[in-house]
């Protein structure tokens, strides 16, 4: 055995001395994580997702309330990264310190978790923020798919699409783009529709989530490469074979086709709604506040879940499920619509 290594039959004292290093590492990461409290005056102001800055009335709220939690600040600059409404109110109640958790990561990274925070708790992003958003992170993180900047910014993936293609934000040099899970995959989905329709031939009648991750696609994809092969179409969209012969369309020209403008309307992660407006003390506190939330939670719906459930639908009740679903939509369309006006109304009173 060469000088320095050990076994696990080595002296007891050694075992001792390496159990005693790691704990005193543990406990110094704990110290550094641990809140502090500094100075209202050594803090820089916060490169906000909020392209309208603080919130008068939100502040207000805040200064009347009691133990909030500490602001997130980046400990190479002190620029907060989320909390400034806290900041805020503490200024309004006088006090010159504030509890700080500090966090250690690059200005990216900075970014991400000061939308990740305001995403999940507070006063919500609005759509314009969460856009906005979307682009800058594009532009740092070019090579993320389009689903993984959708959960970091609070949208769905076809608006963040429709952002990539607005601003031109290229896709990686080799074609392929980082998912959720890490993993790289091409931006042309042709060759996993190829690979699941084999997969589909060697075995018919395997479950969609088997073909999907023997193909490396979407469950969605594979339901519809099975149900074009079952119509005895091609498993690559025409569409789609088409544009990978063309060019693409030159800057300020038509992204999309008519037939697929409906898919890239602006849209919202319902979940990082709900849970911001679980954690609002305007809703929390609010008569039926919580009672709203667990109506909006009991009534809203993301593609990727109609996606597992249609199949589920027997031949004799898609007419009438499909009314509903058109009933339900014209209902949340209204109230859209209601709650637009009264944000219009108050917006055209001005703030304090």
């Amino acid at each position: 055995m060469l000088e320095g290594e050990w076994s696990m039959g080595s002296d007891p004292g050694t075992l001792k001395l390496a159990n005693d290093s790691a704990e005193a590492e543990s406990e110094f990461a704990a110290r550094r994580a641990a809140p502090a409290r500094v100075p209202i005056s050594s803090l820089r102001p916060a490169d906000s997702p909020r392209l309208t800055g603080e919130n008068p009335e939100h502040v207000e709220l805040l200064a009347m309330a009691r133990d909030l939690p500490p602001i997130l600040v980046q400990r190479s600059t002190m620029r907060v990264i989320d909390g400034m409404h806290r900041v805020r109110a503490a200024r309004c109640r006088g006090e010159e310190s504030i509890a700080v958790t500090f966090f250690e990561g690059d200005d990216s990274e900075a970014f991400l978790r000061a939308v990740d925070a305001n995403l999940r708790h507070g006063l919500p992003l609005s759509l314009a923020d969460r856009e906005a958003a979307a682009r800058r992170i594009l532009a740092a993180y070019p090579r993320w798919s389009d689903r993984t900047v959708a959960v970091r910014a609070g949208l769905s993936h076809t608006t963040v699409g429709a952002i990539r293609r607005r601003f031109g934000v290229p896709a990686a040099a080799e074609g392929g783009r980082v998912g959720r899970d890490g993993r790289v995959r091409p931006v042309d989905g042709t060759s996993g529709r190829v690979r699941a329709s084999e997969v589909i031939a060697r075995n018919p009648d395997a479950p969609l989530r088997a073909i999907a991750r023997e193909a490396g696609v979407s469950t969605g994809t594979a339901r519809d490469v099975r149900e074009r092969l079952r119509a005895g179409r091609d498993p690559v969209p025409g569409a789609r074979r088409a544009a990978a012969r063309e060019p693409a369309p030159p800057s300020g020209g038509p992204a999309t086709s008519p037939r697929r403008a409906a898919d890239n309307a602006p849209g919202a992660d319902w979940r990082s709604v709900l849970s911001s407006l679980s954690r609002d003390p305007a809703v929390r506190y609010a008569e039926n506040g919580r009672a709203f939330v667990r109506w909006v939670d009991g009534h809203a719906i993301e593609p990727v879940e109609w996606c597992e459930l249609i199949d589920a639908v027997p031949p004799h009740w898609r007419d009438s499920v499909a009314e509903l679903a058109r009933s339900c939509a014209g209902a949340w369309l209204e109230f859209a619509r209601e709650l637009e006006q009264r944000a219009t109304a108050k917006s055209g009173h001005g703030v304090a």
